[in-house]
């Protein structure tokens, strides 16, 4: 190879280990990082239009059997429907069990082309070339699959580890502003769940990140990869200290379903306002100091992070939130279970919430911020 990667992270899993891969340069050398990883020369590449559109030409595949399968742009896609016609690609192209499906887009094709995998003749290999910041320090490291039911987000799904993760800081070009936001707000929330040292980076280093710096951002994608790496090395199926990566993410959520999935709140805008919510939580709880809130708040002041206030509009209707928040799946024996904090670098898992609690809390946002329902969601 003509390059090396600028690092490499390793995901500790006994025989089901994996390398992380990050760097600039990558799409172009593909095939040569895929190669190794294959039983076979025969790949499906599942992308969305607009990944295509930018990549299809640009993704190095020599020596392989490629076909390709595009399925559309949005939070739909992670579908029944979408994972037939994923499953229906891959029968046509004569895949077996040792041949590999390749993930090629953000989070929504990764979580869909996982799953896909983990079902597919009873599971196959798959490979993550993750293009947007958020699915590179997130959702494309750890082994999470699933698909959207009407009843809440990602609750039909597996943990199905890949064999690759191919994270191309050249691909993070093409995003818009918000885009890059969203996935720095997965970013902040390691510095916040058990790494003071890297809020500390952040605050120093963060706008350089939103801004598109590569030698920021290829760092701050390490450190969130370690830090995921490490935690699902000790917890792979989430039985206990991995639910720390879902800070921010039970009411985050539960703002993504009031919003109805749709384009006006993405997965990071929600899920930074949640990590607001989960401190503002504790501080109403006793459980962290208030001045531990006003750092966080000033950090997303200065990078423009999506806040509480800004999605006002969504919490005029406390009951409907805290009905999303019962769906979610760290729940135990009907008891809603939250990620909050003791200070930043410090969360705990709090189970068997007391309902009441956390409905007058959600009470109290709808009141304090004016939800209006039919309001529009503020990204400033």
């Amino acid at each position: 190879m003509s390059k090396k990667p600028q690092h490499s992270v390793r995901v500790d899993l006994g025989d089901r280990s994996y390398d992380i891969i990050i760097g600039q340069n990558l799409l172009s050398r593909a095939a040569d990082f895929m190669t190794p990883h294959l039983a076979s020369k025969k790949v499906l590449i599942v992308t969305d239009e607009t990944v295509g559109t930018l990549y299809r030409d640009k993704i190095n595949l020599n020596g392989l059997d490629a076909a390709w399968v595009t399925v559309p742009v949005g939070e739909a896609s992670k579908s029944f429907a979408q994972l037939q016609i994923v499953l229906d690609a891959m029968f046509t192209h004569g895949m077996e069990r040792n041949d590999t499906i390749v993930a090629l887009g953000g989070g929504i094709v990764g979580d869909l082309t996982g799953f896909a995998a983990s079902v597919f003749k009873r599971g196959c290999r798959f490979i993550q070339i993750p293009t947007t910041l958020l699915a590179q320090v997130d959702s494309a490291v750890g082994g999470k699959t699933a698909i959207n039911v009407p009843q809440g987000k990602n609750l039909v799904g597996a943990f199905y580890q890949p064999t690759l993760v191919l994270a191309d800081m050249d691909a993070l070009s093409t995003l818009p502003l918000r885009a890059l936001k969203a996935g720095y707000a997965e970013i902040l929330k390691y510095g916040l769940l058990g790494d003071a040292a890297f809020f500390a980076w952040l605050k120093d280093n963060g706008p350089a990140v939103i801004g598109g710096d590569k030698d920021a951002i290829a760092q701050a994608v390490k450190v969130s990869c370690e830090t995921k790496a490490r935690i699902v090395a000790g917890d792979e199926r989430e039985r206990g200290q991995r639910a720390l990566l879902n800070l921010g993410h039970t009411f985050g959520h539960a703002l993504e379903a009031e919003a109805g999935y749709s384009g006006d709140l993405l997965h990071g805008e929600a899920v930074s306002a949640g990590m607001e919510m989960a401190f503002d939580f504790s501080v109403a709880l006793g459980l962290c100091h208030s001045r531990e809130l006003d750092a966080l708040r000033a950090h997303m002041k200065k990078t423009q992070l999506v806040g509480i206030k800004d999605v006002a509009p969504l919490l005029g209707k406390p009951d409907a939130l805290l009905s999303h928040m019962d769906q979610d799946k760290k729940n135990e024996n009907g008891a809603i279970t939250l990620i909050l904090a003791r200070r930043i670098g410090e969360a705990f898992v709090q189970k068997n919430t007391i309902r009441e609690t956390l409905s007058n809390y959600l009470k109290y946002l709808a009141v304090e911020y004016g939800g209006e329902p039919q309001g529009r969601i503020s990204r400033s």
